[in-house]
């Protein structure tokens, strides 16, 4: 009797270790079981370390905030999507594509280069990059591998990878290095501001729909900011042609075209063009003006100079290796001539997460929980 008694107990016990480790299990997981992402500077996180190119993070003083370092973030801390990451519950930092192989996959993967455009040949200026449709090159060779985890099933991975938030954010480099670069590209004498839009947009929606195509169905696209008002612009144009403000109209108003033609093309997506899937479009222009404009709100004290580089605005040259950056890196809403910081990063992270004030149609939480 005592040791039927004894063996229930050990039976009993069993099962409620296996209850509170299950529960646990599901308290440390993250809100969605894997994040993809796609992109440029603003998001790459050491791509391109590797690569022969001028489009590159890897060194002192990028990092400088960052606890593992100079790691190839084009900031001093975390980028927007290590913040998104953190905030959707992952415990540790997307890995980029370069270095991750094998089961790793199945949690997610960066795949975003610095310099990187919606066209093959933007960025070029810059050096080797890996552009969108390498990028999505490389996810599908990496749907491939991860079909071996489902025993060949398909349609099990399909179900795996439904659940899953996939990011782009590509267009800028589209417009910094290349249209708006007539000594190395003819892209702004082949169109106008109009059919250069077009024509991005036409290549972005063949490329989404193949992401759709191997998997992606909960999408999210963020627009061009604020390019005009970087930096690097305001040192390159000081403040010429400029007839409303401080900023440079004309790449704005030229971005103001792609992002309207990009929030229409996720409606489409949205209303059947993809079934089954559900796209979400940030609207980094309006965040990220919002964010300058009352910067001192978020305790930003500069909003118009990089914390780090050379010249007018910190502009004219980006973050030089070992160059002493400003002493208090909150207080700065752009890192260098190009990108943000990470206090920027986080604050611009949150803003999109739970509200709808710079998403649409849903939230990023939303979106997560569908």
């Amino acid at each position: 009797m005592a040791i039927h008694r004894f063996v229930l107990l050990v039976s009993l016990s069993l099962v409620l270790f296996g209850l509170q480790t299950a529960v646990s299990q599901r308290q440390q997981q993250s809100q969605v079981p894997c994040l993809y992402i796609f992109g440029d500077s603003l998001v790459d996180n050491g791509n391109n370390n590797r690569l022969l190119s001028l489009a590159r993070a890897n060194y002192r003083p990028y990092g400088i905030d960052f606890p593992q370092g100079a790691t190839g973030r084009f900031t001093n801390g975390r980028t927007y999507v290590d913040a998104l990451a953190q905030i959707l519950g992952f415990r540790t930092y997307i890995p980029p594509y370069s270095r991750i192989r094998g089961q790793a996959l199945l949690r997610g993967a960066n795949f975003a280069s610095g310099a990187a455009g919606i066209r093959d040949e933007t960025g070029d200026n810059l050096g080797a990059h890996t552009s969108m449709n390498q990028q999505v090159n490389s996810y599908t060779n990496a749907v491939q591998q991860m079909l071996q985890y489902f025993r060949g099933d398909t349609n099990e991975l399909q179900r795996y990878l439904s659940r899953c938030i996939f990011y782009s954010g590509m267009g800028s480099n589209d417009y910094l290095n290349n249209y708006f670069m007539p000594d190395f590209y003819s892209t702004s004498t082949d169109f106008n501001d109009k059919t250069y839009a077009e024509s991005l947009i036409k290549n972005y929606t063949q490329q989404l729909t193949r992401l759709y195509q191997f998997g992606a169905r909960k999408v999210i696209v963020t627009a061009v900011g604020q390019i005009g008002c970087i930096p690097y612009e305001l040192a390159r144009y000081n403040n010429r042609n400029n007839s409303t403000g401080r900023c440079n109209d004309k790449i704005n108003n030229a971005i103001a075209l792609f992002n309207s033609q990009l929030k229409k093309l996720v409606d489409r997506f949205n209303n059947g063009q993809l079934q089954g899937a559900k796209f979400v479009y940030l609207d980094t222009y309006k965040s990220t003006s919002d964010l300058a404009a009352n910067g001192a709100a978020y305790g930003f004290q500069v909003v118009d100079k990089g914390c780090c580089g050379v010249g007018r605005n910190n502009g004219q040259i980006t973050c030089l290796p070992l160059q002493q950056p400003c002493s208090d890196r909150t207080k700065y809403l752009f890192w260098d001539a190009f990108h943000p910081t990470e206090t920027a990063n986080i604050l611009l992270a949150k803003s999109n997460f739970n509200s709808r004030a710079y998403a649409y149609p849903i939230n990023i939480q939303e979106l997560a929980n569908l």
